[in-house]
C-alpha cells in the first residue's frame, strides 16, 4: 500500500513536470515596452526653425510602436505597452504593470537632453540598475510571492518556495544578479546595434538609480535615444528614417537576446561591455580661427560647421566648435575642423562654470554705424541694453554674467525670443 501510494505520488509527479516543461516551452518570451513621458509631461524637448519642437513623449510612443509591431509579427514574442497612445501612466504604474506580467525584459524608450550650454553633445547610452539597487528589487521580488521569478534550475532545486526560509531568499539573490547580468547583456546589444549598424556615437552602457529599473523584477534598460538639443540628434529622432533605424537596432538587440539565452539555457551570458570614458576635469572647444570679422552662423567662412561659439574677446571674434569633456570626442572634433580646412585649429580647455574674478560677460546684440529706431523689433524685444559708441559705430549689449554658461544660456534664451546672431562678450576690467 506504502509503494502503491509513493508510485502514485511519482507518477502524479512526472505527469506535472511533463506538463509543465511543455507548457513551459510554448511560453511566449513576453516583453514590456515603455514610452517615456506622455500626456502632460512632454520630456525633453526642443524648438527648431526647420524641424519644429522635437518632443520627447512623441519620439518615444514613435519608436515604441515601431518596435512592437516588428515584435508582434514574430510568434515567439508577446508584446505589452504602458502605453500606446498620448498619455501619462505613473511610474509605479509602469513597473507594477510589467512585474504583474511576469515579463522576460523591460525596455523603456527616452530622448536625452543635455545642459542649455552643451548643444554638442550627442549619442546614445543605456543604463541599467546599479549595484546598490538590488536590494530594492530583491524586496519586490519577495513582495510578489511567486516562484515565477525562479528559473527552471531553481525551480527544481527550491521547488517548495517560501519567501521567508533561508533557501528562497538564496534563490532570489541569485536571480537578482542574473537580472543585472542579463541587463547588462540586453544593453550591450543595443548600444553595439547604434554604433555598428546605425554608425552613431554610442556613449555606452551606464548605472543610475531610475524607478524604473529599481522596481523591475526582471531584466531591465532605459535607453535614451539621442540628445533633443543636438540638432543632428534632433533631426534624425525626428524622421522616419530615424525612428525606424532605432527601432530596427533594438529589435535586433533583442533577438540576439533571447537567442543568447537559449543557447546557454536560459543563463545569463557575460557582456563584453564598451568601457565608459571618464569625464575630464575641463571642458574643450576647438578654436578655428580669430578674426576682427563678424560672421554669421551659416556664413561660408566657418565651412559648414554647426555648434559655434562665437566669443569677443580684445576686439577680436574667436570662433569655437563644439565642446565636450570627453577626450575621445575633444580629439575627433579636432580631426574633423582641420578636415574641414581649419589647419591651425587648437584645443582649448576651459573650466566649467568659472567666475570671473574681475570682469563679466555681455551679449553683442549688434553693432551699426545708426542708431537703432525707438520702434526697432530689438529694442522692444529687449529692454534695458546698453549703448556705446566707438570708431563711428554704435554697439548694442545686453545683460551682464560671471560665467560663460550663464552667457550662453541667455543667449539661447534671447535666440528664442528671435534675436538672432548675438556673440559673447569678454569683458575684462
Amino acid at each position: 500500500m506504502i509503494t502503491s501510494s509513493f508510485s502514485l505520488k511519482k507518477y502524479f509527479s512526472f505527469f506535472l513536470i511533463t506538463l509543465f516543461t511543455f507548457s513551459g516551452a510554448q511560453k511566449k518570451f513576453t516583453v514590456v515596452l515603455d514610452a517615456g513621458h506622455g500626456g502632460n509631461d512632454v520630456g525633453a524637448n526642443r524648438k527648431y526653425d526647420d524641424l519644429g519642437t522635437v518632443r520627447e513623449k512623441d519620439v518615444t510612443l514613435a519608436i515604441t510602436l515601431k518596435l512592437g509591431r516588428m515584435l508582434e509579427k514574430n510568434k515567439d514574442y508577446k508584446v505589452i505597452y504602458t502605453r500606446k497612445f498620448d498619455e501619462y501612466p505613473s511610474l509605479t504604474s509602469r513597473t507594477t504593470l510589467a512585474n504583474r506580467s511576469k515579463a522576460d525584459l523591460f525596455l523603456s524608450i527616452h530622448v536625452n537632453a543635455s545642459g542649455a550650454y552643451s548643444t554638442a553633445t550627442q549619442g546614445t547610452e543605456t543604463f541599467i540598475q546599479g549595484p546598490n539597487q538590488n536590494k530594492t528589487n530583491l524586496e519586490v521580488a519577495k513582495a510578489e510571492n511567486d516562484v515565477i521569478y525562479l528559473d527552471e534550475k531553481d525551480r527544481e532545486m527550491f521547488a517548495a518556495y517560501d519567501p521567508k526560509s533561508p533557501e528562497s531568499l538564496i534563490a532570489l539573490k541569485i536571480q537578482q544578479s542574473k537580472y543585472l547580468e542579463s541587463s547588462l547583456l540586453i544593453g550591450s546589444f543595443v548600444e553595439e546595434n547604434f554604433s555598428v549598424r546605425d554608425k552613431r556615437n554610442s556613449r555606452g552602457i551606464k548605472q543610475a538609480d531610475l524607478h524604473v529599473l529599481r522596481m523591475n523584477a526582471m531584466p531591465s534598460v532605459l535607453i535614451e535615444t539621442g540628445f533633443v538639443n543636438n540638432y543632428e540628434d534632433a533631426r534624425y529622432l525626428a524622421s522616419e528614417k530615424g525612428q525606424d533605424d532605432i527601432a530596427d537596432s533594438i529589435y535586433d538587440a533583442i533577438i540576439r537576446y533571447k537567442k543568447a539565452l537559449d543557447r546557454n539555457g536560459n543563463v545569463p551570458v557575460k557582456a563584453e561591455v564598451k568601457v565608459v570614458e571618464k569625464a575630464l576635469k575641463n571642458d574643450f572647444r576647438i578654436l578655428l580661427m580669430s578674426s576682427p570679422m563678424k560672421y554669421t552662423s551659416n556664413d561660408p567662412a566657418l565651412k559648414g560647421l554647426n555648434y559655434i561659439l562665437s566669443l569677443k574677446e580684445n576686439g577680436l571674434y574667436k570662433y569655437y566648435y563644439s565642446t565636450t569633456n570627453l577626450a575621445s570626442i575633444r580629439d575627433n572634433n579636432l580631426k574633423t575642423a582641420k578636415d574641414a580646412g581649419f589647419r591651425n585649429a587648437a584645443s582649448i580647455s576651459f573650466v566649467p562654470n568659472q567666475r570671473l574674478g574681475s570682469g563679466y560677460y555681455t551679449l553683442e546684440v549688434v553693432v551699426s554705424d545708426k542708431k537703432l529706431s525707438s520702434n526697432s523689433p530689438i529694442l522692444n524685444t529687449l529692454k534695458d541694453l546698453n549703448r556705446e559708441k566707438e570708431n563711428g559705430l554704435f554697439y548694442y549689449t545686453y545683460g551682464r554674467f560671471s560665467s560663460l554658461e550663464d552667457a550662453v544660456k541667455a543667449q539661447i534664451q534671447v535666440e528664442d525670443k528671435g534675436v538672432k546672431n548675438t556673440v559673447i562678450q569678454k569683458i575684462l576690467k
